[in-house]
């Protein structure tokens, strides 16, 4: 079977023939699934074109069922952060039998009947050369309820209607978060009405940020596939742009003997009563035009600021979005200011995963961060700054935290592909889009990840989360290159809980560059993978 992510309980497969895949197909389903039934339409026509048939034809051919009933035993059970934000994680079970008059899906949720509906879109439109499917029945549900991409329109701005590919992307895989990295040095994406100039600086730009209605559009469209949009106000670091547009706001007091040692945009200040009000209004805006439950407050690398200062800004980041509603998530620096059972916090890295060079024979010997400008004492200016970071997860579990897992070791998707996976003919792209200190890696790398690896309570942990970062990319074209094949990785790891079997699973995706061409999705072809 070439699923991804593969079904818990894959196929009994019979001796009986299934349907013709290549034949024309009859979408339909139960009247409380009409909605259901209009999206996965839309999923199926770039795969099917005309052999979707219209839904009122009687043209023969068999059917693709989409039905609420009760579906086999969840054949595991489900942990982790539901997209709704409560503790009980949403019913994405499923069932799904193959039969010689075509495919039913039967679940006893909307969603769980849209899962279902995307692993039969990928049976059908993956169908061997025969053109025939094999009888078989299969049962799925997720172990992590928190499935999520992050991409990162603030440093390359991604047109709405190439978000809405990715969100297709997603849910394909299904993927159920779609985290929106939206503020950072480099740019503000996202309008707020209470402060215009955020986004002024854009206005020469074309759709260079996200207004309200592109904004509230985007969520409506994701919600019909069932992924939850988590908007990021990265802060208090990470504030160039907000700085240019708002000028006069001081910076947060430095440690001593930091101040001008290193470039860096220093941090706002938030026991400043004017930055405390812009922030409080910005984020106001947000939270009033976010359906869903969540807002992200960054909290990342704030270089420059005391200790007082950033346990201070994280406290009242949290306050703010509580106050508006909404439930902070925050990147892993925010358990420096405590952590409690309400918060969310998103694991990146620790000392080890920093993988720095110990020597200057080492350093000699990565080339990749040579050309990235690394000296000795640079090395050891970042191994003091992410020192930290080794005891962020010990603080977080000791207030009671739940962790979203999104190692940068595996997970950061901006990681170049290595040298010995990559074609000739696009070792261009490979050095160009990698991350430059980053070292690069095979897929098998991203496909071995197993959650586990990192000695979490499995409780504690809300879910996974790949990143693709957007510093060196310059378009669609580049964001898909740089998430496929990986995400499908991501995806089947963080849907079933642990790595699948790499001859397995590269036999699998070697059947899905099919798929992406029909999107016109642009995917690096890496030599780990045998693409048909």
């Amino acid at each position: 079977m070439n699923v991804v992510p593969a079904p818990a309980l894959p196929a009994a497969r019979t001796r009986l023939r299934g349907p013709a895949a290549a034949g024309p197909w009859h979408l339909r389903a139960d009247p409380g699934l009409a909605q259901v039934e209009e999206t996965v339409r839309a999923l199926l026509e770039p795969h099917l074109g005309t052999r979707l048939l219209p839904a009122a034809s009687d043209v023969p051919g068999p059917e693709l069922r989409l039905t609420l009933g009760q579906a086999p035993p969840p054949p595991r059970r489900t942990v982790g952060v539901a997209p709704g934000g409560t503790s009980e994680p949403v019913d994405e079970s499923y069932g799904l039998t193959v039969g010689q008059d075509g495919i039913v899906c039967r679940a006893p949720t909307a969603v769980g009947a849209f899962r279902a509906a995307t692993t039969a879109l990928q049976l059908i439109a993956l169908a061997g050369p025969d053109g025939e499917l094999d009888a078989q029945e299969l049962s799925d549900a997720p172990r992590y309820a928190w499935r999520g991409l992050l991409v990162d329109p603030a440093r390359c701005f991604i047109e709405p209607d190439d978000l809405r590919r990715i969100v297709d992307l997603a849910a394909l895989y299904k993927i159920n978060m779609l985290h929106l990295h939206l503020t950072d040095n480099e740019g503000w994406r996202i309008e707020c009405r209470s402060t215009p100039s955020l986004t002024a600086r854009h206005g020469a730009e074309k759709k260079a940020h996200y207004s309200v209605e592109d904004y509230a559009a985007l969520q409506e469209y994701a919600a019909r596939r069932y992924i939850t949009l988590v908007p990021e106000i990265d802060l208090p670091g990470h504030c160039a742009t907000l700085r240019a547009a708002l000028p006069g706001l001081p910076d947060a007091p430095a440690p001593e003997g930091l101040a001008g040692r290193f470039p860096y945009v220093p941090p706002l200040d938030l026991s400043d009563p004017r930055t405390r009000t812009v922030v409080r209004e910005v984020l106001a805006d947000v939270c009033a035009m976010t359906t869903g439950p969540f807002v992200h407050i960054g909290c990342d690398e704030a270089v420059g600021i005391t200790d007082a200062g950033f346990a201070q800004a994280v406290r009242e980041l949290r306050s703010l979005v509580r106050e508006f509603g909404k439930r902070p998530v925050a990147w892993q620096e925010s358990a420096r200011a405590g952590a409690t059972e309400q918060d969310l916090t998103q694991y990146w890295v620790d000392p080890d995963m920093m993988d720095l060079p110990a020597t200057a024979e080492e350093l000699a010997g990565r080339p990749e961060l040579l050309a990235a400008g690394y000296t000795m004492e640079l090395v050891g200016a970042l191994r003091r700054f992410f020192e930290p970071s080794g005891d962020d997860v010990r603080r977080v579990l000791a207030g009671g935290g739940r962790l979203i897992l999104s190692p940068q070791s595996h997970l950061y998707l901006d990681r170049g592909y290595a040298a010995d996976v990559t074609p000739a003919a696009r070792a261009a792209d490979a050095a160009r889009l990698g991350f430059p200190s980053y070292r690069p890696r095979d897929v098998r790398h991203t496909a071995a990840w197993d959650p586990a690896a990192h000695g979490i309570p499995e409780g504690r942990v809300a879910g996974v989360e790949a990143t693709l970062f957007g510093e060196v990319l310059q378009g669609i074209d580049d964001l898909t290159t740089m998430l496929l094949p990986r995400l499908a990785s991501v995806a089947e790891t963080a849907w079933s809980g642990r790595p699948a079997g790499w001859e397995e699973h590269r036999a699998a995706l070697a059947h899905h560059g099919r798929l992406w061409t029909r999107l016109r999705l642009a995917y690096f072809p890496a030599t780990d993978v045998p693409w048909l």
